[in-house]
């Protein structure tokens, strides 16, 4: 696969570390955007006259478009300048938020959405490699660690920042402060990033072999059912929170944020423990977060209980996407970044899975059982993972 290198040229250490950094903000800004809806739901659902539920789509659409894509998204640009494709990626994504702003029935805005998926597929598949290549000497895992917290601070702070920006001026306000964000980075990343050729050198003759094996895919399906249960009941949170538990839109908010602050705790428990006790943290995360989605509605007009559940799901969700991601790295160090674009695609597909699920429990039953349906996935998962570890000694 690709073989990235330090910083391809004599730039300034100052302006290699501004590389770094911008490239962590798009990070926040591309996954802000797939997850921003959950907080926004029921906004677009009145502005198109059309359930909640039905507002879901765009979850699924965009997950599985995200999920299907990103592996041959890689291989098709694989020979593109890097430079060149990730401004490219960026003007795709900035047209897109625009038709998203001005977006005139949901099916154009689900298009737009399409549009964006597209450009995410993308920016996953390279990346990493390009913020390792420009990143200073030495400093490759800093460059991959700041691409990690931007994505983790799209939870913490880009979702609930969304959903506020969505209550003061409207949902298309927030698309469009994405897509403003977006053109700024690009002007930014246009100034800053060196021309970079493309490194990659792989072929798809790995892809056969990791197909083939079995350990690895019984670990992508339970992510796959993991990310399934978690956005069962997840997409609809706000809906839930609103119209079953009669919360504020301010304790709604303060609900998102504290979620995506428990994934920031997620992650120092793994750092402390992940190498000692990789499978148990798996296995008592499922648990946990199994339990958490079961207990939503018996706490959700207790103020204190439902934070108290809602930080405890976050920090188990984090805990199962850690430890997963470390084994499935470990079957094959040679294929990681194929390996690990699979994984992206698994959660995507998973994601997708578990709004439409939600969805249909919503229709055919209630929204008040929409936690329910995510916890029956997550003891499936529970009994899965069991079985697999138990199954395959070396994954433990």
């Amino acid at each position: 696969m690709t073989q990235p290198t330090s910083a391809p040229d004599n730039a300034p250490r100052s302006v290699q570390y501004w590389r770094v950094f911008a490239l962590g903000f798009s990070a926040f800004i591309f996954n802000t955007t797939e997850f921003v809806p959950v907080g926004l739901l029921s906004d677009i659902a009145r502005d198109f006259d059309i359930r909640p539920a039905s507002a879901g789509w765009m979850l699924t659409i965009y997950a599985w478009i995200v999920a299907s894509m990103s592996l041959p998204m890689m291989m098709l640009t694989s020979k593109i300048e890097r430079k060149t494709l990730l401004i490219g990626v960026f003007t795709l994504f900035i047209v897109s938020h625009i038709f998203s702003v001005f977006a005139w029935s949901f099916e154009s805005l689900i298009a737009s959405r399409i549009g964006i998926a597209f450009a995410h597929a993308v920016f996953w598949s390279i990346t990493a490699s390009i913020a390792i290549r420009v990143a200073p000497p030495g400093k490759k895992t800093l460059a991959l660690s700041v691409l990690a917290t931007g994505t983790s601070l799209a939870m913490v702070m880009g979702v609930p920042l969304g959903r506020i920006i969505g209550q003061w001026a409207g949902w298309r306000m927030t698309f469009a402060v994405i897509g403003v964000c977006a053109l700024l980075v690009m002007l930014t990343l246009m100034r800053l990033l060196p021309r970079l050729p493309s490194l990659f050198s792989g072929t798809t003759k790995k892809l056969p072999e990791l197909l083939k094996n079995p350990a690895l895919m019984g670990m992508y399906f339970f992510i796959f059912a993991v990310f399934s249960a978690h956005y069962t009941g997840y997409s609809y949170i706000e809906p839930f929170m609103k119209q079953v538990g009669s919360a504020s839109e301010s304790f709604t908010t303060l609900l998102l944020l504290l979620f995506g602050g428990a994934g920031i705790i997620g992650s120092i428990i793994f750092g402390t423990w992940g190498e000692k006790a990789n499978s148990k943290l798996l296995l008592s995360g499922t648990t946990v977060m199994s339990i958490c989605m079961a207990l939503m509605l018996s706490v959700v007009h207790i103020k204190w209980a439902t934070i108290g559940v809602v930080l405890v799901w976050g920090t188990a969700l984090m805990l199962i996407t850690l430890a997963m991601q470390a084994k499935v790295l470990n079957i094959d160090t040679n294929a990681s970044d194929m390996i690990m674009s699979m994984f992206s695609g698994i959660i995507n597909l998973g994601i997708g899975a578990g709004a439409l699920i939600g969805s249909q429990v919503i229709h055919l039953r209630s929204l008040h059982e929409v936690t329910y349906a995510g916890a029956l996935i997550g003891v499936f998962a529970l009994v899965w993972i069991g079985g697999l570890l138990g199954r395959y000694r070396h994954i433990r």
